[in-house]
Parts: structure tokens; sequence; C-alpha cells
């Protein structure tokens, strides 16, 4: 029986358990008008209810990763099991083939061997699923029984049931940090580990990227892991071409469409100006490589400039920059709408005219949501893999030309971690160390913006 079913079952439960609670408080006043509830049925239903769903949910959490090692334990245990290998490849083929015909995922199975195993998993696995909807059963009965003895009409149901609701919406509060912990710390691990194979000062400061997955791991050349390539091309596309598109656009059209559009043009252009984040940035990629790395190449070859390809640093940023443009014009739009029209009335009628009013009231007024705006950018930005890959290559080059070919941190993550890399070698491991500089240096953007937004939110409030 699946989780799903399960998380079914303990939804009709504690639908039921609510109404029987919710009827239980009414039946306290239908026997005594004189009798005061001190909170409403509906808190006295809901607490029922908590008290059948929450454990049961635990537990179905819990079952979902024990069942499937019982079943395994269980099968391997069978007579039928006597047969196979002790251990790699072949050995979990067979389990999984016989697997997915006791389940019904499959018609048949290629190994004969895992004929034998078909019925032990069947048998296993309606023996677990029988032993977890009883249990859920019991369960639900249990927290359902102990919270309706509870209900009484002195009983304070609603604060047992907003403090359940403050203590879900913090764990829900803490997924995020929890999950921000998981990923540093697992990269950090792996960082720990690469650095052990090569130096850091080797990999962080090295002006030559090309790392050798086939080389002997337990003598990392140290000189092939230079990073300086990468954090460049990183920095050159991402921050620095990408924001020179993104940054004017983004400002002069949220700029046009709060002070100058006719509010008929704005509700068609708003629109269609945010569609650019929904576009799959593999079709950006394809837009990049097609059209606009070619034209790029010829307009150099126009002017003179030869050696130009057709793979470019100045493709890869110009999209990219269109591609962003939506997160910075939104985000100003909002915030150059949302500054008082005091502010904007009073500079009016002291005299100034409305560009001066647009560059010395609303945009320093709303710069926390600019900057809030163009981190956001930033950050997308540099995290940006598909576009790169398909306009600017794969090849780490150090150079200040946007017309030589070029490549990104995450580019090179991808590539890394792609193929059948141990990871013990030092070649996969870096990707995990280009991963946590990527991550320090996102974390660092983030903090720059808080302090801004945090200085010039507090002169404007």
């Amino acid at each position: 029986m699946s989780p799903i079913t399960l998380i079914l079952i303990a939804i009709g439960l504690g639908l039921a358990g609510w109404l029987a609670g919710r009827a239980k408080a009414w039946s306290f006043q239908k026997a005594d008008a004189n009798v005061r509830l001190v909170a409403r049925p509906t808190y006295h239903a809901w607490y029922v209810a908590v008290w059948v769903v929450l454990p049961v949910l635990a537990f179905i959490a819990l079952w979902s990763f024990l069942a499937p090692q019982l079943v395994m334990q269980t099968v391997l245990a069978s007579p039928g099991a006597e047969g196979l290998p002790s251990f790699g490849f072949q050995r979990d083929s067979i389990l999984s083939e016989a697997r997915a015909v006791a389940t019904g995922s499959a018609q048949g199975v290629f190994n004969s061997d895992a004929e034998a195993l078909i019925e032990p998993f069947r048998e296993a696995i309606s023996h677990y699923n029988l032993i977890g909807l009883v249990v859920t059963v019991m369960i639900a009965f249990a927290g359902g029984a102990y919270a309706f003895l509870r209900v009484k009409p002195d009983f304070r149901a609603r604060t047992r049931v907003e403090r359940t609701v403050m203590i879900v919406l913090l764990l829900a509060s803490l997924v995020a940090i929890l999950t921000t912990f998981g990923i540093f710390a697992s990269l950090v691990f792996e960082t720990v580990r690469f650095f052990g194979m090569v130096s850091p000062i080797d990999f962080l400061f090295g002006s030559f990227w090309g790392p050798d997955p086939m080389s002997n791991p337990e003598a990392a050349d140290g000189t092939r892991y230079g990073a300086i390539p990468l954090f460049w091309g990183t920095i050159f596309i991402g921050a620095i071409i990408a924001m020179i598109v993104a940054i004017p656009l983004g400002l002069m059209s949220a700029i046009y469409l709060t002070q100058y559009a006719n509010p008929k043009l704005r509700a068609w252009v708003k629109p269609a100006l945010e569609i650019l984040a929904g576009v799959p940035t593999v079709v950006y990629g394809y837009f990049a490589a097609l059209t606009v790395a070619p034209a790029i190449r010829d307009m150099a070859v126009a002017v003179g400039i030869s050696g130009a390809s057709t793979e470019s640093a100045l493709a890869a940023g110009v999209v990219m920059g269109v591609m962003i443009i939506p997160f910075v014009s939104s985000m100003a739009d909002d915030s150059i709408a949302a500054v008082p029209s005091a502010m904007r009335d009073g500079s009016l009628a002291m005299g100034a005219t409305q560009s001066e009013t647009i560059r010395r009231v609303l945009f320093p007024a709303a710069l926390p949501g600019i900057v809030a705006g163009v981190m956001l950018a930033v950050s997308r930005a540099i995290g940006e893999t598909m576009i790169v890959v398909m306009a600017a290559s794969t090849a780490a080059n150090l150079t200040v030309n946007p017309l030589e070919r070029m490549t990104t941190v995450t580019v090179q993550i991808v590539k890394m971690l792609t193929g059948e890399g141990s990871f013990d070698h030092p070649a996969t491991l870096s990707a995990f160390a280009l991963g946590f500089v990527l991550f320090m240096v996102t974390l660092a953007l983030n903090f720059i913006a808080l302090r801004v937004v945090k200085r010039f939110r507090e002169a404007y409030d």
C-alpha cells in the first residue's frame, strides 16, 4: 500500500474525528442550555482531527522508509534468493526486475533468476502493507480517542489548536533554513576532501583549468585545477555583460511603465515583459546560439575584427541580460509604484520637473527594492548554465575579449558531475569546490543587498 493511500485513509479518519469532536461539543449545549463552551465547537473538532492526522502522518513518513527495507530483508531471507550474487549490479538488477513484476510495474522479467523472487516479493509487500494499514488505523483511533475524551465544556481547545498551527508553521519556516544548512554541510564535506588532494592556493589562484578524470587520483596535478578562468568567466558573462544589458533596460522600462505609460498600454506591456521570465532557458540558449552569436560574429567581421568566434561571451551575456530584464523591471516597477504619492506630488508642487522628481525623489526612495531586484538578477545570471553551454562553449579561457569563447562555474560543475567519473577523484570533487565558492559568493551578494536595503529603508520610512 502506497504512502499516498495511507495519507488518504488518514485524511478520511481525520474527517471522521472532526465530525465526532464537533458533535460532542454541540451535545453539551443541547443537553444543558446553561452550559457555556470555553471554545467554539469548531475548535474542538479541529483538536480531535489534529490528534488523528498528525501522529498518522508521522508514522507514514517513518513507515515509507522502513517498509522497503523490511520487504527486501524478507525477500533475501527466502529460499529463492539463495542463488543471488553476493553484491553488484547484477544482483540489484535481478531484485529490481522481480519487484517491478510483483508491484505490477512490469509484465515480465529478462533475467530468469528473478522469476523465483516474484512471489516472495508479492507476499512480503502484501504482509507489510497489511501491517502498515493496521498500525495506521490503530494510531488514528488511539489519537482520536485521546482527543475525544478531552473534549469538555471547559477545555481550551482553541489555545491548543492555535499552538499546534504555530508549531507547524514554525517547522515549515525551518525547512528552508535546514535545507540551506544541509547544502552547506554537504558542500563543505566534499570541498574538504578535494582540498586534501589539491592545494586551495592552486585552486583559487591558478590560471589554468584542465582536470583529467582519467588521471591517477593519488597523484593529482594541482596546476590543472586553477579556477580563475571560471570565476572570471562567471563574473564577465553574468555580472558584467548581462547586467550592462539588464539594468538600464529594466530600470528604463519600469520608469516608463510607472510614470509615462498610458494605463491601457501598461496593462499590456507589463505582462508581456514578465513573460520573458517564464521562457525556458533552453529556448534562450537556442536563440543565442542560432541567432545572436552568428549576428555578433558577422558584425565583428564587417567592422574588420578578425578571429571572431561563433561562440562568444558577448552572445551569452547579451541573451542572459535579456532573460533577466523582468527581474530588474518587475522589482523596480513595484518599488517605484509603492513610493507614497505625496512625495511625488510635493516635488512637482515645488517646481521640479517630472524627470527631476524621478531622479531625485522617486528613484532614491525606491532604491531598496531596486537593489533587491538587481541582486536577484545577478544571482540568477551567475547560476545560469544552458545559455552559456550553447552560446559561449565550455572552454575555460582567461581573456577580456568578449568575442572569444568562455565558460562559467556552473557549466563546469555540470561537466564534472556528468559521466562515469568516480566521486573519489579530484576532477569530480572539484565540482563541489566550485559549488562552495559559488554558494559563498551568492551569500555575500545577498548580505550586501540586505545592508543596502536596510540603510536606505531607514532613511525613507
